[in-house]
């Protein structure tokens, strides 16, 4: 497999393609960016920012990424790399991509794919650890609902238990391309949530095809895994329930020495409509 950073770049400031001048991204209208020291791009204006540092923290990220190592998430990683196996040269945004874990996984799982590949987070510390651990790729800090890249330059885009902005993923689509949406199932960590949560509420309901999109497949992923005190621990703090349970609900959880736990997770492909 080859691994090449997507070089399709705009300037968040006002949409100019991006060029490379050592190690500087400027547009015509003079706006630069300079590479950080990892190799990762700044691209999320101050004006842009909801607070100073916005996404998920580096503890979170670390959490993530030791919970990953594991290979709970391995069957999704897989059927990510097959959705979007659209060819043997395949353009790709993983819009929220954390500590960039699914994009790491395509040189196991496609090895014969040549892959232009782009990761973008909020988080400055996702986007920092992913550019550690992945030379290969571009990452960048940016938001999902200003994507600096250039109108229909890309194949495939995934969103991965995020944050979607539908008409940024079908501006930077290819009439041709396809979004990958992935999201929990309703029994998705449903061992986790009945012992953090005094009440379980079933708010499962069929997710609305976006406007501009008309959907291809869809998939479900479910299996059990076999958590110790220290996985339970870093699943917590890497998803949202950290902060919606209560502080009981967060001490029963960590006084549990194993939990057998649920994952359910939904994919689902789409296309641009014309």
């Amino acid at each position: 497999m080859t691994q090449i950073a997507l070089t399709s770049l705009a300037c968040p400031l006002d949409g100019q393609p991006l060029a490379r001048d050592h190690k500087r991204y400027t547009c015509s209208a003079g706006h630069s960016f300079d590479l950080a020291k990892r190799g990762y791009l700044h691209l999320l204006p101050a004006q842009h920012k909801r607070s100073k540092d916005p996404g998920d923290s580096l503890a979170m990220i670390q959490a993530r990424q030791r919970f990953l190592a594991q290979g709970h998430y391995n069957a999704l990683a897989t059927a990510l790399t097959t959705l979007s196996t659209t060819g043997d040269s395949v353009r790709l945004l993983d819009a929220g991509c954390g500590e960039g874990y699914y994009l790491r996984q395509l040189e196991q799982n496609a090895a014969n794919i040549s892959w232009y590949a782009a990761g973008l987070d909020i988080s400055k510390p996702a986007i920092d650890y992913a550019a550690k651990l992945d030379k290969g790729f571009q990452y960048l800090v940016a938001s999902n609902t200003n994507i600096p890249l250039q109108d229909s330059s890309i194949d495939v885009v995934w969103c991965v238990f995020g944050f979607a902005d539908f008409e940024q993923f079908k501006r930077v689509l290819k009439p041709s391309g396809r979004l990958i949406m992935v999201d929990p199932g309703v029994n998705h960590l449903l061992a986790l949530r009945k012992v953090i949560y005094p009440e379980v509420v079933d708010k499962a309901s069929e997710r609305p095809t976006p406007e501009g999109f008309r959907l291809l497949e869809k998939q479900h992923i479910a299996g059990e895994m076999t958590l110790d005190q220290t996985a339970l621990a870093d699943l917590l703090l890497m998803t949202p329930h950290l902060f919606r349970a209560s502080r009981d609900g967060r001490e029963r959880a960590a006084a549990l020495d194993a939990l057998q736990c649920q994952f359910d997770i939904e994919l689902r492909v789409f296309c641009p409509t014309s």
